[in-house]
């Protein structure tokens, strides 16, 4: 499922990990320009930590472009680019509505809906959207990744501690590593450089847009 020019499947549930950063955006980019039909169920997921969200957010938005969909949906990403970049300094402003409106924009018919969960005791943000998949049984989870030196370099820790506890979690790696569905990790390369993508079988895999 990783690129176009496929029959449309059965319905499944395709979940997205929302988040107001460049990656998500390119995340939501991928699935509804190449990952989901009109048959699917799309949930954009967000895990809560009010603390964090607030202080990304303003630069998240200040990204022209973010939710272009290419060529065949210029319209209708310019309309929902224009309405993210009009909500700058809304305090009240809710992401998550504004990617859904991008959503209901690019492919008319889809069946979104947002889900959100607050990071419990005792877990973290990578064990907490793989609770989620499972309880909602996502056929495909679809992550914004990136990829930095101390990442290549330092791997990632698994939640709950290990012998390799002292190093900060790479969420996308542990969910592609771990999750029982399908899980992509996407990196968008410019606003029409293609997408980057990882899976458990696939890494690395270049896909124009």
């Amino acid at each position: 499922m990783l690129g176009g020019g496929r029959a449309a499947p059965p319905g499944r549930k395709v979940m997205v990990v929302a988040d107001p950063t460049q990656e998500s955006a390119g995340a939501l980019q991928y699935a509804l320009s190449q990952a989901v039909f009109d048959s699917d169920e799309l949930i954009l997921f967000h895990v809560e930590n009010p603390n964090w969200w607030r202080t990304t957010l303003t630069m998240f938005l200040r990204k022209p472009g973010l939710m272009s969909l290419g060529p065949a949906s210029a319209s209708a990403s310019a309309s929902a680019t224009t309405s993210v970049e009009g909500s700058l300094g809304r305090e009240d402003m809710d992401f998550l509505e504004e990617m859904k409106n991008a959503c209901k924009l690019g492919k008319p018919k889809l069946q979104v809906r947002v889900e959100k969960k607050v990071v419990m005791e005792g877990k973290d943000k990578a064990t907490t959207i793989l609770d989620q998949s499972k309880l909602l049984g996502v056929d495909v989870l679809i992550i914004g990744q990136r990829k930095s030196l101390s990442t290549i370099l330092l791997g990632y820790r698994l939640p709950g501690g290990s012998a390799r506890g002292t190093k900060p979690i790479d969420t996308a790696e542990y969910l592609i590593d771990n999750s029982n569905c399908t899980c992509v990790g996407v990196q968008k390369k410019g606003q029409s450089g293609g997408y980057l993508l990882n899976t458990k079988t696939h890494k690395n895999f270049w896909l124009l847009a």
